[in-house]
């Protein structure tokens, strides 16, 4: 079975097929320590290494901003399930932003968005934050649909209310990370 999937985005396009991560994915490029249930790596464009490789992906017409960030991606990020939750390590040499409904204070109209710093981590997804929130939660989002259990990364761009995008969709380059139940 499934923990995850993973959708990429450029602006309000989808690009590519989900990439379905199985609980018993490959370990990428180390080993990491001890404690790790399961993980993917997800960067744009290496070599060698399994993973969900960006850059592979095709799309005609693509901006020079979608273009120019793209190339910030490199190592990407390693998602990692772990027993308290999902956890996202910046692998890149660019911050990324990470929004997730366990991240938000709970019935607050304010849309949190992380930055997370080169070499950082953070923990995306608290399993046992989120089945609390499904029973308190005010779900009226004003940027779109919502999913309780969906993770939103944007690669080097920050979106909401601290930023020129108020809206992921307005982001070049990000991910939908839709958790199993």
């Amino acid at each position: 079975s499934h923990w995850c999937n993973v959708a990429y985005w450029e602006h309000r396009t989808r690009v590519g097929r989900l990439y379905t991560v199985y609980e018993q994915s490959v370990r990428i490029f180390y080993e990491p320590p001890q404690g790790y249930e399961q993980s993917v790596s997800i960067f744009y464009d290496l070599p060698q290494g399994n993973g969900f490789c960006l850059g592979q992906l095709n799309l005609e017409n693509r901006s020079e901003t979608v273009r120019r960030t793209r190339s910030k991606i490199g190592y990407g990020i390693l998602l990692s399930k772990e027993p308290d939750g999902v956890w996202a390590y910046n692998r890149s040499e660019h911050p990324i932003f990470v929004n997730s409904p366990t991240l938000d204070i709970p019935n607050c109209r304010t849309l949190i968005v992380r930055k997370v710093m080169p070499g950082y981590s953070i923990k995306v997804f608290d399993y046992e934050k989120s089945c609390l929130l499904q029973h308190t939660a005010d779900l009226d989002y004003a940027d779109g649909p919502y999913d309780p259990n969906s993770v939103r990364i944007s690669f080097a761009k920050g979106w909401g209310p601290c930023y020129s995008r108020q809206f992921i969709t307005s982001c070049p380059c990000w991910l939908e990370i839709l958790l199993s139940n």
